[in-house]
């Protein structure tokens, strides 16, 4: 039957039992009701497309079921290799951990784990034990709670010291970060009331210490995140803010946002501020990632002063808002090693960070080599790789990539990138520059080049 002649609109949707004899056999990954009952939603989404204008073939209708059913049979969270050269990508998961990391949270989500009694007394507690012991050794804080991200440890802090009381926040810092995070709404929903002070560029401690009043509950200093300001700027010293905030008996608490442990410096990038070093200018509570700098599992980290932290912990968010098990378990594997001091050579965030580039360069070098590609050009390329998460913006890193381009002119980069983005089982996600695809090996690790060497060699051979 030649394409003219395809019934098209309501004739082109076939019944129930032709889709499943066109696409059997329905194999055992969905229940037989369940496939038929999916099927029925996608016929009756057709009618609804058809209804407003659409022209839909049979095959096209095919095609939808078939790509849903196979959608079913999928696990969407598959693994990709991150070739973006972001080394913190939040739209691919943030931080990947070490193996021992994810040894250790697999172990804790399989099994019972002592998480809430003393195994020596058989009694009820030890919950926050290790983490706090770890975070005091590493960081020097008095006591720690963690709960599922940043963003609920800053909400769960305003809301137990600060609410129905005010908060001072330079204007320079009320921020807004990825996901519509917001300063000023997350302080509205704490219960606490947001004294601004200062202006957007410069903030100094005599503007604190002027809006202090019998309803101060806190000072509060925010990590800007995701941009930075330069030129015509001033903000106060943190240990500045702690005298001020100790003359007045006020708690200053300090959102870091990254929960750096090790210093960036080092690694021929700009510094960081580092949990230990708010905590030694005499900050009350500090407030943290797990998942970004620290490498580790989605996690907010509270750290500081005991009382304050018994005080949150009280709180009735604290529980809605608390990490588990899994977390616990993560978050406890990645702090062992910045105690061992092996955080640069196994944390994988740290381990791209420090790639040097020599390295990179012989690796993109026997990748080329690996992949004989007739319908693809390799080449390797200088390119430039930033820390993302919210940490270091605009900085960059100088790296090493693969330039991949197609040898027809009828294969756009768009199209060689979107296969790679749905290979599989692996996937593969990059960036598209000038009519080809850039793959920063900075942000793949060295044991996936043999992957990403079946990916390139299995991707050409569809071109």
């Amino acid at each position: 039957m030649g394409v003219s002649d395809e019934p098209t609109g309501y004739r082109a949707i076939p019944s129930v039992a032709a889709v499943i004899d066109a696409l059997a056999p329905l194999d055992h990954a969905i229940r037989p009701e369940l496939a038929v009952a999916l099927i029925n939603e996608s016929l009756q989404e057709a009618r609804r497309r058809i209804a407003v204008g659409e022209s839909l073939t049979r095959e096209q209708i095919l095609e939808s079921v078939q790509g849903r059913l196979a959608a079913m049979r999928m696990h969407r969270l598959a693994r990709v290799l991150n070739g973006t050269g972001i080394v913190i990508h939040t739209n691919l998961g943030r931080a990947p951990v070490s193996t021992e990391t994810a040894r250790a949270m697999a172990e804790a989500a399989a099994s019972a784990v002592p998480l809430e009694i003393e195994p020596a007394t058989n009694e009820r507690g030890g919950r926050m034990r290790e983490i706090s012991e770890l975070v005091h050794l590493l960081a020097g804080s008095e006591a720690v709670l963690v709960v599922n991200n940043n963003a609920a440890a800053v909400l769960l802090v305003l809301a137990s010291l600060a609410g129905g009381r005010e908060v001072i926040v330079s204007r320079g810092e009320a921020v807004e970060i990825g996901g519509g995070f917001r300063i000023p709404d997350v302080m509205r929903q704490s219960g606490a009331q947001l004294i601004e002070v200062g202006t957007t560029n410069r903030t100094y401690a005599r503007d604190y210490e002027r809006a202090i009043g019998p309803d101060t509950a806190a000072i509060l200093k925010v990590h800007p995140s995701n941009f930075h300001m330069t030129g015509f700027i001033a903000t106060p010293a943190t240990e500045d803010l702690t005298a001020l905030g100790g003359t007045h008996g006020i708690p200053v608490i300090e959102d870091l946002g990254s929960g750096a442990l090790l210093d960036s410096a080092r690694f021929g990038i700009a510094h960081e501020p580092t949990v230990s070093e708010s905590l030694a200018a005499g900050v009350s509570i500090v407030t943290a990632s797990g998942d970004k700098l620290l490498g580790g599992p989605q996690a907010g980290i509270i750290a500081g002063n005991r009382d304050l932290v018994t005080t949150i912990a009280a709180h009735p968010l604290a529980r809605a808002v608390r990490a588990d098990k899994t977390c616990l378990a993560g978050l406890a594997a990645t702090l062992r090693h910045y105690l061992r001091g092996d955080a640069a050579e196994r944390i994988p965030v740290w381990r791209m960070i420090s790639a040097a580039l020599d390295e990179l360069q012989r690796r993109a070098d026997r990748i080329i080599a690996g992949v004989p590609a007739p319908g693809l050009m390799l080449e390797r390329v200088e390119t430039r790789s930033s820390v993302g998460g919210g940490a270091l913006p605009g900085q960059e890193m100088p790296s090493v990539g693969l330039r991949l381009s197609p040898m027809s002119d009828s294969v756009s980069a768009d199209h060689l990138a979107r296969l790679l983005r749905t290979h599989r089982p692996v996937a593969l996600f990059c960036r598209v520059q000038h009519n080809a695809v850039v793959i920063d090996l900075r942000t793949i690790l060295p044991e996936d080049d043999a992957t990403l060497i079946d990916i390139c060699r299995e991707v050409a051979g569809r071109l």
